[in-house]
């Protein structure tokens, strides 16, 4: 077994929140998470008044005994939105803040992971996805808490490497899940192709988008001064720049620029956007940051 991705702290702090989503997405049971209604179901939320013309089996005839009034039960229907989790597994996503710290993909797959925890302990099934310039192998989280072990041993064997291509991996994901569902989409979104028009494509076939962008601290702005050689991570490639204060000033400003059009793009479209540097702590992007962003991981309802 691998080694625990989360502490057991962060793990019972997991335990109070859920993962909501916006749209009712058609031919499906789920919305905005919650749907009431009566019967047999998994949680039992409250009761309310019968009404003529309802389900007698869904009657709290132990209730009625005691106050000579007929109840309903009223129960959270399961949700059956698919919510599948797309982790950036390529290359780029191996730079670090600094030698021998954790990389931004390490900083992703534990988010991932917290997610994913966080599905699993309200009952949700979670399709963990990670991508390059294709799909690779996927993990299907479901079953409880209890089937978190699986999902930390699949995100802690992932190797990045690769090059990105969105157009390539957006193409392949329509193609394989037509189905529309929740999409969380965790990645530095850096791309030598286009990004926005495939994350487009994602939002028109039907899917919620929940974007969270990751860069580390030199992403954003390059310490660099002075004539400097750039290798790009994915494909290799060098470019030789002198850089003084006004180009990093420049280069900064372009960055968030572009993370200003991915979080349009999610707004714009019904979804939701989160975007911090790997310099935040975890807890605090997860706690915190992730829900002043609008992502929308909120705490779970108190079952009756």
């Amino acid at each position: 077994m691998a080694a625990p991705l989360l502490d057991r702290q962060i793990l019972e702090r997991l335990e109070r929140l859920t993962i909501r989503w916006q749209q009712s997405f058609r031919g499906l049971v789920g919305g905005h998470n919650i749907s009431r209604y009566a019967g047999p179901g998994q949680e039992f939320l409250d009761h309310r008044n019968f009404h003529q013309g309802d389900d007698l089996r869904a009657v709290n005839w132990r209730a009625f005994m005691r106050l000579e009034k007929l109840f309903l039960k009223m129960f959270q229907v399961e949700p059956r939105t698919p919510i599948r989790l797309l982790l950036d597994s390529s290359s780029s996503m191996t730079a670090s803040p600094e030698p021998g710290a954790g990389s931004k993909f390490d900083y992703a797959r534990k988010l991932a992971a917290a997610l994913t925890y966080v599905g699993l302990v309200r009952h949700d099934s979670i399709l963990l996805q990670p991508f390059h310039e294709k799909l690779d192998d996927s993990h299907l989280a479901s079953g409880g808490r209890h089937r978190f072990g699986p999902v930390n041993d699949f995100l802690s064997a992932l190797e990045p490497g690769g090059r990105t291509s969105y157009f390539e991996m957006v193409r392949q994901f329509i193609s394989a899940y037509q189905k529309p569902g929740l999409l969380i989409l965790v990645s530095d979104f850096l791309d030598d192709g286009e990004v926005l028009k495939p994350l487009q494509y994602l939002a028109d076939f039907g899917h919620e988008l929940m974007l969270v962008q990751v860069w580390t601290d030199s992403d954003r702005s390059p310490n660099l001064k002075g004539d400097v050689t750039l290798t790009d991570a994915e494909s290799g490639g060098s470019l030789e720049i002198s850089l003084d204060e006004a180009t990093c000033q420049a280069y900064t400003e372009e960055f968030d620029r572009y993370a200003g059009a991915i979080e349009n793009l999610a707004l714009r479209s019904g979804g939701r956007y989160a975007g911090f540097s790997t310099s935040v702590p975890l807890e605090e992007a997860i706690f915190s940051a992730l829900n002043q962003a609008g992502a929308d991981l909120q705490r779970a309802p108190r079952s009756a």
